[in-house]
């Protein structure tokens, strides 16, 4: 931070920093190169302070009531550093290997615990994903614990299912370069649970087909019949 932007609200230094660099922020977009050491923590104080705001205009007494106490604060944390984290980190070390052996067989990774968020009313996406990779000698090999990650990374931000598994497909594409690569999600949202018309029972699933799951269709049926029916 300058001596000038010093005194002004963090969240407009940093919007200014991406406006400069003609780059989006969207809601599912990731913000962290545009965040210097300590402005996180100074980012966190301002999210409180206008949550606190929007608790009193709920007319919630956040003074007498000792469960709301600091309530304003729990929620900016959860925010910046849990639900939305995936915006603000940069994205997990992974370490890719050559593939020595060689490997192309058909490998599934999941299901994959995912807990997202949808961005029109911020209530949460939970479900499971599944990743098909079918390798080559080229491929890049990665392992089992970072494609959890990366799909961490990516569904920690206000999300719509259907972008975030391209955005998913996309890293991981660009992380192991595969012949073939098939992500698959399934989610109960709670933007139809929690509100609206209240239905527990639906759940959203849909798929990204890339390279050989596109263009063969056995196995692309192989992929699906391996991914569990009748999930809860």
């Amino acid at each position: 931070m300058t001596q000038e932007d010093k005194g002004r609200p963090i969240s407009v230094v940093i919007r200014e920093r991406i406006q400069n660099s003609r780059k989006r922020f969207h809601a599912n977009d990731n913000i962290a190169d545009f965040i210097e050491p300590g402005e996180l923590e100074l980012l966190l104080d301002e999210v409180s302070a206008q949550m606190q705001g929007v608790l009193e205009s709920l007319v919630i007494d956040t003074v007498s009531d000792h469960n709301t106490n600091d309530t304003a604060r729990r929620v900016a944390k959860m925010y910046l550093k849990e639900v939305f984290g995936g915006r603000y980190v940069k994205q997990p070390t992974t370490t890719e290997f050559p593939n020595v052996e060689r490997l192309n067989e058909l490998m599934i990774v999941g299901p994959i615990t995912v807990r997202s968020a949808c961005s029109h009313h911020f209530c949460p996406v939970i479900g499971h994903v599944w990743i098909g990779v079918m390798p080559n000698e080229h491929t890049n090999v990665i392992g089992l614990s970072k494609y959890v990650r990366l799909a961490e990374w990516i569904m920690s931000r206000p999300q719509i299912q259907e972008e975030a598994v391209v955005q998913l497909a996309d890293l991981i594409q660009e992380k192991t370069q595969p012949d073939g690569l098939a992500v698959v999600m399934s989610a109960t949202h709670y933007c139809m649970a929690w509100r609206g018309v209240r239905d527990m029972g639906s759940r959203m699933i849909n798929s990204v087909m890339r390279g050989s799951f596109l263009k063969d269709p056995n196995l692309r049926r192989e992929f699906l019949s391996l991914i569990p029916k009748g999930e809860p």
